[in-house]
């Protein structure tokens, strides 16, 4: 087949090439693993958008506002993908929602997009829906995944497929170009509306193709997908693997992440460092449980693993002690997850330096990339090929885009992957977009001509009152170092001094309470205890000979309870929602400064 020019090519390019699979994708129902091979996925496929011709979904005057909308609320499962390439091969725009956004913004995503049907996991997703239908008139149906009492079942629309109709499919695809419209991904970002982020399928192709050879190579692989398929990071990352022939197991939910990994046993899978870092701690709470001599293994192992370097020749005599620790320690961290994993790829914020370096020390390569929906997501990424990765960087650019660093520091951005514009709002692409370039809002510097370090968000960057800029992300980062931090916020913005509001890592913290004769209690009774603080004000100390005078944390404030998307302080890929917790926890920054 010749060059693929859109996104449904993938299942045409494995039809006709001696790649199909019997488990190009699959998802866990009632306990057992369902696979559909590559024929079923394109036979699903042709079906689904026959259904939808015929519900009168389809691309009429093929312009963005013309074409029909269709919306996905649901967790990753095959049927998610099944929609996407059905959608897209009709000339129809998918529009992708998290099932845990708010309702205000759910109505206000669905007028905004005219969405004319929407797809649900399950009940309580379809309640939810359902429950806009009087103030969403483009609204048409909703149908689930999940069979729903009084709820039309998705397999209602692939019976409507006809042979007429899915002859219809191919000459609407055949008019489809590689610079059209594939879908319209709505950031919440935040603060404000959210935004519509209109991607063509040579926006996210060219990023596939760009990142293909950044993977390790192989064949008839697989893959575990968790991260929300709402996210342009784990999309594209999807289309890679269909277009690889990788397979792909859908994990089914956050909980199961230890047991499917052993199930799937994958070669590979997408990650945000908030999840790596609930991984490295479940392994280190289960290394301070052991005792005597295997406990003495392991933290020597650990040890060796804080110091290792890549791309650099650390001695015979430390090589040979590495290799002894990754035989007797680090095979059983890579067991647990799975036992054949070859690289896991991060994305979405930045990761400690320190978990990288040390599962890259227990041969598990973690490849940190960067980019934002608005590049589709790829603008670098560190290679699974050694001399392609640099510890602290987010790796070399990827082929076809270009990176300047604006006189600010800012990090711009050039290339087939720049989206087309946002929704509907050619006044707000303007403010992101100068003649082609995507100004990213972050902040960073290219090192040795080659790697792109990231060094703060511009708009996260706060002065003090004293007129001093403050760079939160680097004393974050820094701080969730300690096994005793769980999550951590800097403050500080027109005030004297910075101060963080901290959360503490309660089990590692119970763990210190009782060899050190402290009562145990409730999280809020811990945090009030005297001898609790006085360890965090030592540890705060400790860390603050890393920063300059201006950056260091004067005082703090303890927290009982962790932050998380349901209680509204994440966002869905796990990234800190900074107004939202200042206003939420005013009160506690307030008596930082009192």
């Amino acid at each position: 087949m010749t060059e693929p020019r859109r996104l449904f090519d993938c299942l045409q390019y494995h039809l006709e090439g001696s790649s199909s699979l019997e488990d190009m994708l699959a998802g866990k129902e009632a306990g057992q693993w369902k696979k559909y091979s590559t024929q079923q996925v394109s036979d699903t496929v042709n079906d689904l958008g026959a259904g939808l011709l015929s519900l009168g979904i389809g691309p009429n005057d093929m312009s963005a506002e013309g074409r029909d909308k269709v919306a996905i609320l649901c967790k990753n499962r095959p049927e998610w993908v099944l929609l996407d390439l059905a959608v897209q091969q009709i000339g129809a725009v998918l529009t992708p929602i998290y099932p845990t956004i708010n309702v205000n913004e759910l109505e206000f995503i669905l007028n905004d997009a005219q969405v004319k049907i929407v797809f649900v996991n399950d009940e309580d997703l379809y309640l939810k829906v359902l429950s806009l239908k009087g103030r969403v008139h483009s609204l048409k149906e909703i149908y689930t995944f999940d069979h729903v009492p009084n709820a039309k079942h998705w397999k209602e629309v692939t019976a409507l497929s006809t042979p007429e109709l899915k002859a219809q499919i191919k000459s609407i695809a055949d008019k489809i170009r590689y610079e059209d419209l594939a879908t319209i991904i709505y950031t919440s970002g935040t603060t404000g509306t959210p935004k519509g982020v209109m991607l063509s399928h040579e926006n996210i192709l060219s990023n596939v193709l760009a990142c293909i050879p950044c993977f390790p190579p192989g064949d008839k692989m697989r893959s575990l997908s968790f991260l929300p398929l709402n996210h342009i990071f784990e999309r594209m990352v999807t289309y890679l693997y269909l277009f690889r022939g990788t397979s792909i197991y859908y994990a089914e939910s956050l909980d199961t992440i230890g047991d499917n990994l052993k199930e799937v046993q994958p070669d590979m899978f997408t990650t945000v460092p908030r999840l790596l870092e609930k991984v490295y701690d479940k392994i280190m709470q289960k290394g301070n449980e052991l005792t005597g001599m295997k406990k003495k293994l392991f933290f020597w192992a650990h040890g060796l693993a804080e110091k290792f370097e890549i791309n650099k020749d650390q001695g015979a005599w430390y090589k040979m002690q590495l290799a002894l620790a990754n035989k007797l320690i680090f095979s059983k961290w890579r067991e647990g997850l799975g036992g054949n994993i070859r690289c896991i790829v991060t994305g979405g914020a930045a990761c400690q330096v320190r978990l990288i370096r040390i599962f890259t020390a227990g041969q598990i390569t973690i490849m940190e990339g960067y980019g934002l929906t608005e590049t589709s997501p790829v603008i670098s990424v560190n290679r699974y090929n050694e001399e392609d990765r640099m510890f602290g960087s987010v790796g070399p650019l990827i082929d076809n885009v270009s990176v300047q660093i604006a006189e600010d520091g800012e990090i711009l951005c050039k290339g087939p992957n720049v989206m087309m514009g946002y929704y509907k709002r050619p006044d707000l692409t303007d403010e992101v977009v100068t003649d082609g370039w995507f100004h990213t809002g972050d902040i960073g510097t290219i090192i040795d001509n080659k790697f792109l370090k990231i060094t703060d968000r511009k708009k996260e960057l706060f002065k003090t009152s004293g007129g001093k800029y403050v760079a939160p992300l680097p004393i974050e980062n820094k701080l969730k170092e300690s096994p005793f931090i769980e999550q951590v916020m800097v403050v500080g913005s027109e005030r004297k001094f910075v101060g963080a509001l901290l959360i503490p890592s309660f089990p590692n913290l119970r763990d210190w309470t009782r060899h050190n004769g402290v009562t145990d209690g409730t999280n809020e009774e811990l945090i009030r205890n005297p001898k609790v603080i006085e360890l965090y004000k030592e540890l705060v100390e400790s860390f603050n000979k890393f920063f300059n005078h201006v950056e260091q944390i004067k005082k703090f404030e303890l927290l009982p309870n962790e932050w998380s998307v349901d209680s509204g302080e994440l966002t869905p890929k796990m990234s800190m929602k900074r107004k939202v917790i200042s206003e939420k926890y005013r009160d506690a920054i307030d008596r930082i400064y009192q």
